[in-house]
């Protein structure tokens, strides 16, 4: 997991190209504004890199599951009011809620969070495929970007 501010998010390049490509679009995009749905922002030697622009409603903690991704790593990156995500290390996990769906790419998990990040407006959180997390965590709701890098 990285955490770190957008404007600084360059010391990241170099950790592959489809990291690097989300990385340089986001730093290029970041002031725009943006309307709710997905696009392709680049392609990588694995696939299509895709941003979403979303609204979701925030929810407690306690009802916020651990999820983990095989096949994506995502930057989750807050764009109006902070958003809190629990983290917990894939390989630590033992209830497994939801299996993994190969074609989702998701599974869902009952183990509680290790760990809470609050990442605010102008920063961003990476979650490679170790990372569990339980992203949209809070009260209310928030506008977010999700940038999926396949690997």
């Amino acid at each position: 997991m990285i955490v770190c501010q957008i404007a600084e998010a360059s010391r990241y390049l170099g950790l592959g190209d489809g990291i690097d490509k989300a990385i340089n679009w986001l730093l290029n995009n970041f002031d725009r504004d943006f309307v709710k749905g997905t696009d392709v922002i680049g392609q990588c030697a694995a696939g299509e890199i895709t941003v979403k622009c979303e609204e979701p409603a925030l929810m407690p903690r306690e009802k916020a599951a651990l999820e983990a991704h095989k096949k994506f790593i995502d930057i989750h990156v807050p764009l109006k009011g902070p958003e809190t995500i629990g983290w917990a290390p894939v390989s630590e996990l033992k209830h497994v809620r939801v299996p993994y769906d190969c074609e989702k790419d998701i599974a869902f998990f009952g183990d509680s969070a290790q760990a809470l990040v609050h990442v605010k407006p102008g920063q961003m959180a990476v979650m490679f495929p170790e990372d569990a997390h339980a992203p949209n965590i809070g009260l209310g709701n928030h506008r977010k970007l999700c940038i999926k890098i396949p690997v």
